[in-house]
């Protein structure tokens, strides 16, 4: 059964909490981070993005970079700008985000449910990303940023929290620059912690939403910190790693969608032609045109929109991988037809969060950047789950999560 554990989280002081509260380390680059965070001495990404304290065209993962992560964290402490809460609590995070609501439970997940797969994964890790997050961990001794879990919804986990949170005002509440709302509450009720404790026991497995890289940095840190202990009880909170937990059918999966630089040779005349094997192709103008179900896609080229729906024999609904819109365009597009072979690798495709809209698609061709657009139908709850309780992985950039948990607002220390 699924840890959910209570701990003596590491807090800003409510006056300086939007200020502190940071996009996560790996949505945006060096620049845009030292340009969010420019004129803000409390953002968390002094911090979870050190290299923006460094000299312009510093690597992030230059020595230079980790020492400066332990000294800011050291100094955010001494000036008060992070402060340990007084025991161990629960934490609610909620967010809002177009009208829409999503309540979390903030507290510690167990590296053992990492390596024993009851933390289930839907995408490769890899091992740079893994092995520069261990670096960050260790430096800092701290789990900086919460990872993003889902399970299978607990009607009596969502009647407390509903409770709790209309019948008790929030530690935090402000709305991002980007319009996206913040909500904090402390559960101070220890007979309420002990009873979501209990609950969430029941809980068979959980699901890494977003954050697969610091997930896995955070269960392996445990992991060796465990090995090297020869004292070693399991109690220690070198074996726990912050994760926010949200019910499944609370959440929204975005499209997460590919350009592609180049036709592998073909003119547009060949290129159509060939994806009339695969699908069928409506010519739908200048308009923006949006996939409307699964296994229906939308494509821009040379100025135009097309509607293309799938032909039957190209997709599989009975198998979790192969029933995919991002399968069938992987397999049946990208690599057959644009030799794409690699989606980690190769440098003539790239990806485009749903958040950026169908507009970024159609700028980024009408540049001459890119060569051809494909938007593609979001996956669902259902089928992020199945794959991962099957075993299986998603293709690389299936799903994009919205609104993304903002870091700084709670820290685990792994003392």
């Amino acid at each position: 059964m699924a840890i959910l554990k209570p701990f003596r989280g590491l807090r800003p002081p409510a006056g300086i909490a939007k200020d502190m509260a940071s996009r996560p380390y790996d949505v945006l680059n060096s620049e845009e981070a030292r340009e969010e965070a420019k004129g803000n001495p409390y953002s968390l990404l002094h911090i979870i993005k050190p290299e923006i304290d460094c000299p312009p065209g510093t690597s992030e993962y230059e020595p230079v970079v980790y020492d400066t992560a332990r000294k800011n964290i050291d100094r955010f402490r001494a000036n008060g700008w992070l402060i340990h809460d007084d025991t161990d609590y629960l934490y609610i995070y909620a967010q809002t985000m177009d009208g829409r609501r999503q309540y979390g439970l903030a507290g510690c997940a167990g590296v053992e449910d990492y390596m024993n797969d009851r933390i289930k994964k839907h995408e490769l890790t890899r091992k740079d990303k893994e092995t520069d997050r261990m670096k960050h961990v260790k430096v800092t001794n701290a789990n900086m940023e919460p990872v993003f879990f889902t399970y299978r919804a607990v009607p009596e986990i969502d009647n407390i929290v509903k409770l709790y949170t209309e019948n008790n005002e929030p530690e935090y509440d402000f709305v991002a620059d980007d319009g996206i709302g913040h909500h904090f509450w402390v559960i101070k009720d220890t007979v309420l912690t002990g009873e979501l404790v209990r609950l969430f026991a029941r809980v068979p497995y959980t699901y890494v939403a977003d954050g697969h890289h610091r997930t896995a940095a955070a269960a392996l840190v445990g992991n060796e910190k465990k090995v090297a202990n020869p004292d070693h009880t399991g109690d220690e909170e070198y074996n726990f790693f912050l994760a926010v937990h949200f019910p499944d059918r609370q959440l929204n999966i975005i499209d997460y969608n590919r350009v592609v630089k180049d036709l592998n040779g073909l003119d547009e005349t060949a290129f159509i032609k060939k994806l009339e094997d695969i699908f069928v192709i409506d010519e739908k103008g200048a308009d923006i045109y949006k996939p409307a179900s699964l296994h229906n896609f939308s494509m821009y080229l040379q100025g135009k929109w097309y509607s293309l729906t799938a032909r039957k024999g190209t997709y599989n609904d009975n198998d979790p991988i192969a029933c995919l819109d991002v399968t069938i365009l992987s397999e049946m597009v990208l690599d057959n037809i644009l030799g794409i072979t690699d989606l980690r690798t190769d440098k003539r495709v790239d990806f485009v969060g749903g958040i950026r809209g169908l507009g970024e698609l159609t700028k980024r061709v009408d540049s001459g950047e890119m060569k051809v657009a494909f938007a593609l139908y979001p996956v669902t709850m259902k089928q992020l789950m199945d794959i991962a309780d099957t075993g299986n992985i998603m293709p690389p950039k299936t799903t994009w999560f919205e609104p993304k948990l903002r870091s700084g607002l709670v820290i685990h220390l792994l003392d």
